[in-house]
């Protein structure tokens, strides 16, 4: 069993950057594949970024490849989401989830265990 809880969230102006952080509590991170999920009002959660649990695979939504940059720190417990250049359709809130979930399925919510609470992330002028 593994809690995980997001931070990092909050207000930024287009353009500017952010960085989430997914810190997990029990079992260690590092035998689980880390997803970043999304959810805006109105829309279905979205697979933004995954990451294997050796971190040598990573990928992302077309929408945020080459803005977007995820990261692990095992030893930290800890997995990363820099995010720059934001614009405001990626206000929502993020969602960190932890699974020993395949490449094949790595945005499928169904596919992870562990899920954090969300931490929003609001881009606005």
């Amino acid at each position: 069993q593994v809690q995980v809880v997001e931070s990092g969230g909050g207000l930024v102006q287009p353009g500017g950057s952010l960085r989430l952080s997914c810190a997990a509590s029990g079992r260690s991170l590092g035998y689980y594949g880390i997803g970043w999920f999304r959810q805006a009002p109105g829309k279905e959660r979205e697979g933004v970024s995954y990451i294997s649990s050796s971190g040598r695979s990573t990928d992302y939504v077309d929408s945020v490849k080459g803005r977007f940059t995820i990261s692990r720190d095992n030893a930290k417990n800890t997995v990363y989401l820099q995010m720059n250049a934001l614009r405001p359709e990626d206000t929502a809130v993020y969602y960190c989830a932890a699974g020993r979930t395949s490449y094949s399925t790595r945005f499928r919510p169904e596919s992870y265990d562990y899920w954090g609470q969300g931490t929003q992330v609001t881009v606005s002028s």
